[in-house]
């Protein structure tokens, strides 16, 4: 079999009530929009605001093994497995409009604030496990921790990901 290793996404997300949930993610962490309102959110990396504002429906950071699904599906890049790189990727932005994302290091630490919370509830999912009417979310690798794939010699990740890029 191939091998390939990845760390895992460690969340930490603080609700409107000031309750912390911790959760792992493979995938990716995710931020949606509970109501029909948009999102409003402020994006921090590395402790510097790189965004004040995004208007959006939600964002997404994903791994190398995550970036196959859902962040593809909004559009965003498809990351190598072996890649030392995070996609940080909108769901329907809607301000500014032609932002489409962006690569982060692997050792980022994303943070993403929600802009009145009480009016605008934004729930936090790292894979399928959801914390609703959250206020800050952080994000970053979790290095204490790897996880290695096995594929069948032949249908390793780099070769879907190849497919996908090519459309085949």
């Amino acid at each position: 079999a191939e091998r390939a290793s990845i760390s895992p996404l460690r969340m930490l997300a603080t609700d409107i009530h000031g309750v912390d949930h911790k959760a792992l993610a493979i995938n990716e962490v995710s931020l949606l929009r509970q109501t029909a309102q948009s999102a409003h959110l402020r994006i921090t990396v590395d402790g510097k605001v790189r965004m004040d504002e995004l208007t959006c429906d939600g964002i997404m950071i994903a791994t190398p093994a995550g970036s196959t699904a859902y962040n593809l599906s909004a559009h965003g890049p498809i990351l190598p497995i072996g890649a030392n790189l995070l996609a940080l990727t909108p769901v329907s932005a809607f301000r500014p409009r032609r932002w489409r994302g962006a690569l982060l290091r692997h050792d980022a630490r994303v943070q993403v604030d929600v802009i009145s919370p009480e009016r605008r509830p934004v729930a936090a999912s790292a894979d399928n496990q959801e914390v609703r009417d959250i206020a800050t979310v952080s994000v970053e690798a979790d290095r204490r921790r790897r996880l290695t794939m096995l594929f069948d010699p032949g249908h390793a990740l780099d070769e879907r990901i190849l497919r996908e890029q090519f459309g085949f």
